[in-house]
């Protein structure tokens, strides 16, 4: 009897640590591109580790955690959608801001070069922007219209993607002659050279500090808080870099 204790014990055990080999990542859309190099990156110097991630917009996977989306760690763009679930008593451990985002303009047929004010021509017919309400880049988009007193006059020309991606996808497809989005995926290897980038002054919209946190889980997952602190470690500072981003 002892011993099939001991036994059930060991596997209970082993199945942890195996369990905490790998980190479930929510990730905001706008990371694809510089996680997945990230990703490479941190598996390498800690075999064995897997990060198994899922990207999309903050606001949607805020709602998935909070109806029990098995997720260990949120690489959230923005601040406000990590803290909503450190409200709820969700979270373990501290906020963190991991990077800063910026916004960009893109289009594969208009020269975006001149800013905002390209977006009064006829030729422009359809503006693609994330969804407000559960995309960081996408309020941003928004915010930048409104002081500019563009948004009413160009409203009817608005057609909302559900993430940042979805945005970048209808300004690369053409179905939008004009996409806001995040600048790291205009510096992504499938959209570099194929369209004209216009990067948003940052001094024209808030802040896009983008935060993490880990999410409360009945054990903690201390592969988990690893990669938390790798994150926030000068580690990947050229990969942030190469894709646009700023501390």
């Amino acid at each position: 009897m002892k011993k099939s204790f001991l036994l059930i014990a060991l596997l209970l055990i082993s199945m942890t640590i195996s369990a905490q080999k790998s980190v479930k990542v929510a990730a905001a859309a706008n990371l694809r591109s510089v996680f997945m190099e990230i990703k490479d990156k941190y598996e390498k110097e800690n075999p064995g580790v897997k990060l198994d991630v899922t990207f999309g917009s903050s606001g949607n996977f805020v709602q998935q955690i909070m109806n029990g989306a098995s997720f260990d760690f949120f690489m959230a763009a923005d601040k406000s959608f990590p803290l909503k679930l450190q409200s709820q008593g969700m979270t373990y451990g501290k906020v963190a801001t991991y990077i800063y985002g910026k916004l960009a303009m893109w289009s594969n047929s208009i020269d975006v070069n001149k800013g905002v004010s390209v977006l009064k021509q006829d030729a422009v017919k359809r503006i693609a922007i994330a969804k407000p309400e559960t995309a960081p880049y996408g309020e941003r988009a928004v915010e930048l219209l409104k002081k500019q007193g563009l948004f009413n006059d160009l409203q009817t020309k608005i057609i909302y993607g559900d993430n940042i991606s979805a945005a970048a996808q209808y300004a690369f497809t053409g179905n939008a002659e004009v996409g806001f989005i995040a600048l790291s995926l205009a510096m992504a290897p499938e959209m570099v050279g194929k369209g004209k980038c216009y990067v948003i002054p940052q001094n024209l919209y808030s802040p896009i500090e983008q935060a993490c946190v880990l999410i409360k889980k009945p054990a903690r997952n201390l592969t988990a808080e690893k990669f938390m602190k790798y994150i926030l470690g000068n580690s990947c500072d050229k990969l942030w870099e190469k894709y646009g981003y700023s501390k």
